[in-house]
């Protein structure tokens, strides 16, 4: 019996040194992906939104920006976030937050951290760097007050003068590729 099962199991492959493991084949994908995404955002006609990687060496950390939509309070204005992509993107979200300061309802006005059901619970592989970036521009004009991060921003979004003047006084406009 012995002898009729080993000889149904596969023999196993020796990992030889040198030769990549497994994670190799996972980051050149997730490479690939990314190098995709870059390339589709560079040819894309969606305005107001860039996104592009920090350095040329790496893939993995990125650089952003989104305009204010127009007709909105944010109308005007351009914030920087970053964004880190896992090792095993897009299977889970990329860490995305506000390098400037936004006073919005689900925005953390501290650490830039985000509130969108699309970079936490519901995140799905379909998405990209373009859906994530619009995704948050039209959270812009149209937040969620039910599930704030900045509860003084959900009680004021309301009352359009008050809110503007909260989001000027925390604004810092970009110059000069810096925040």
């Amino acid at each position: 019996m012995e002898q009729l099962t080993t000889s149904l199991v596969p023999p196993r492959a020796s990992q030889k040194p040198g030769v990549a493991g497994p994670s190799q084949p996972v980051a050149g994908s997730v490479a690939k992906r990314l190098g995709n995404e870059l390339m589709t955002l560079m040819m894309s006609s969606s305005p107001g939104i860039s996104a592009f990687p920090k350095n040329d060496g790496n893939l993995f950390e990125w650089v952003g920006t989104i305009e204010g939509p127009s007709e909105t309070i944010y109308a005007g204005l351009t914030f920087r976030l970053s964004v880190s992509f896992p090792s095993n993107y897009p299977y889970v979200a990329p860490l995305i937050k506000f390098d400037t300061p936004c006073y919005h309802p689900n925005v953390d006005i501290t650490s830039g951290a985000i509130c969108l059901d699309i970079l936490q619970d519901k995140w799905s592989a379909v998405y990209s760097v373009q859906t994530i970036l619009l995704s948050l521009q039209s959270l812009l004009g149209e937040p969620n007050n039910a599930s704030p991060l900045n509860p003084d921003a959900a009680a004021l979004w309301n009352n359009p003068v008050s809110f503007k003047t909260q989001l000027i006084k925390h604004y810092r406009p970009l110059r000069d590729g810096t925040v």
